[in-house]
């Protein structure tokens, strides 16, 4: 059984820091090897979290036992598939893939390989989600309205290039796409109108989804709707009862027949906790350490490039998706 995970990081930007400085601080986890494009900032993220500053990807590969892809969208799948080849456990931000080809490549190997590879679907591990999925697996939801914005595709100015996101659903609607899952199971079936407005790429998104268990949800998405608060919210409708969220700041739960509600706030908890980064690391460590599998899988990676596409797909062809 390995004691500790020497763990190798390419893509030193700021998603890159943030697991950097969580796994530094981790005994069972060593910062052995950085890797980025830009060398200048690999040395700048080495004097914070430490780790050997290697000169190319195939360098880093060979100083590691586990690999954090923490590279732009476009890139996750050709930097993951080398991490495999190379016999690496990987650990994935999101998204997984950009296209349902890609993406099924991907879980291929992953599947394949024989090592642990998790996605970096953060607010799985978040304590108000959290929160909502023990509280909805006490009390059947009917149905939800779920929103997930933007203030802007300007800063950074990458997140307005389709080019390097995918396009915005793969950009920041996805953790919600994925959270959808999490809480409410498979999905059966999607219907989805969108339009562009204010950048070179289809901006605003509503979508209706139906569940294989009959729940049913509304889902908006607009990538300018100013970042009044909160930018993510999730309202959750059980029988006299209604669960909300606000981002991953509290929780809202309001029961009977009157207007009484309990709260439930995080925001004194530290960001990296509070946003889950914390609690999927551990657990990627505890899946490499006791050889277990991850609790986000390849799988999970795909189904949520899956959903991003059909909506896609539903809004060019104007026809329903069925799974």
């Amino acid at each position: 059984m390995m004691d500790k995970v020497r763990i190798g990081i390419i893509g030193t930007g700021y998603i890159g820091n943030v697991h950097g400085r969580i796994y530094a601080r981790n005994p069972r986890a060593e910062i052995s090897a950085l890797f980025d494009i830009i060398p200048e900032r690999a040395e700048l993220a080495a004097k914070s979290i430490g780790g050997r500053v290697c000169r190319s990807r195939e360098e880093l590969l060979e100083n590691c036992d586990a690999v954090l892809v923490c590279t732009p969208n476009r890139t996750h799948k050709e930097i993951a598939l080398a991490a495999l080849d190379a016999g690496r456990h990987v650990f994935c931000e999101k998204p997984f893939a950009i296209g349902i080809e890609d993406a099924a490549t991907l879980r291929d190997a992953a599947d394949r390989s024989g090592r642990v590879f998790q996605v970096g679907h953060n607010r799985r591990f978040a304590n108000v989600y959290q929160k909502l999925r023990s509280l909805i697996d006490e009390d059947k939801p009917h149905s939800a309205h779920i929103k997930m914005n933007r203030g802007e595709l300007l800063n950074p100015s990458w997140t307005g290039d389709v080019e390097v996101t995918g396009g915005f659903l793969y950009e920041t609607t996805i953790h919600l796409f994925d959270m959808m899952r999490f809480q409410f199971g498979e999905i059966e079936e999607l219907v989805a109108y969108g339009s562009q407005h204010e950048y070179p790429e289809l901006d605003e998104f509503s979508v209706i989804f139906k569940f294989r268990s009959g729940f049913h949800c509304t889902f908006a998405s607009s990538s300018d709707a100013s970042w009044h608060f909160p930018f993510e919210r999730i309202e959750v409708f059980c029988h006299h009862r209604t669960i909300i969220t606000e981002e991953m700041e509290r929780l809202f739960d309001s029961r009977g027949t009157d207007a009484n509600f309990e709260t439930y706030a995080y925001h004194m908890v530290e960001k990296e906790e509070r946003w889950g980064y914390s609690t999927e690391d551990d657990e990627f460590l505890s899946a490499v350490i006791d050889s277990h599998p991850p609790l986000v899988t390849a799988h999970d990676g795909f189904k949520s490039v899956e959903l991003v596409e059909s909506v896609y797909s539903a809004i060019r062809t104007g026809e329903k998706i069925r799974f």
